[in-house]
């Protein structure tokens, strides 16, 4: 067998970091000391890191985020926000996801929810976790118009089986009480089995009255509060003082 047919062979069966390493190997006289097993381990090397780096970034484009620039190193723990670092840390180990644990993150408009999410949400990216990131009221809507056109199954699959769905604008306004189904189904779904960021202006003690129907709000409540984490951001005080949107330069679409 041809050195050229083995890279064809290679390329054939999707393994082209490895054909292109091999390439380099064949034309790199300072490898001929290297044995067999050594050069086999370096093309291995290459092309498994070459699929997880893909595998990485496929899951940050389908994850949709809305701030793909977010990093866990980039979060601002000035004192006024009262951010505990060490939780902050301890979440970005994904744990909590692996537990099936949920995270509340609270804060007025432009504290940083949404960039806090997407920060946790690339560190379970980078561990290979599925994360879907969405808008609430985008999320209600696009149900609803799968329910219209029959694909409502389909639509709430996704939702239901992402290991980690980060729930943006969460009862930033109330919901009707076919919305409010629909939140319980999904979060019913995913209760106990995989893990959910909530982003919200209001403490789950503000959640009831914008669900509305009092049973369909406390089973939504009930499977909850009780298995997830709390952050409270506090937005920052003083002249000098920015959000953390203006401060890494993120637009501002609240």
């Amino acid at each position: 067998m041809t050195n050229e047919s083995t890279m064809n062979k290679l390329i054939e069966m999707r393994f082209t970091a490895m054909a292109d390493a091999f390439r380099i190997q064949l034309s790199d006289n300072s490898l001929n000391h290297m044995s067999f097993e050594e050069r086999l381990g370096l093309l291995v090397d290459i092309e498994y890191t070459s699929r997880k780096n893909n595998k990485f970034h496929r899951l940050i484009r389908l994850a949709k985020f809305d701030q793909p620039h977010a990093s866990i190193s980039d979060v601002n723990y000035n004192s006024s926000r009262m951010i505990n670092k060490s939780q902050i840390q301890k979440l970005s180990t994904c744990e909590y996801i692996y537990d099936a644990h949920n995270v509340i993150i609270m804060g007025a408009t432009g504290a940083g929810k949404s960039y806090l999410a997407c920060a946790l949400g690339m560190e379970a990216c980078k561990r290979f976790y599925s994360v879907k990131y969405i808008r609430l009221p985008e999320l209600l809507a696009e149900l609803a118009i799968a329910r219209g056109e029959g694909n409502y199954k389909k639509i709430f699959s996704q939702y239901k089986k992402a290991q980690l769905l980060i729930l943006d604008e969460w009862m930033l306004i109330s919901l009707t009480e076919n919305e409010a189904r629909d939140v319980l189904e999904i979060v019913h779904a995913r209760h106990k089995k995989t893990s959910t960021i909530f982003c919200s202006q209001f403490s789950p003690a503000g959640w009831h009255k914008k669900i509305g129907e009092a049973t369909l709000a406390d089973a939504i409540l009930d499977r909850i509060v009780h298995d997830s984490y709390n952050i409270e951001i506090h937005n920052k005080t003083g002249k000098d003082d920015h959000s953390m949107r203006e401060e890494y330069g993120l637009k501002q679409n609240k």
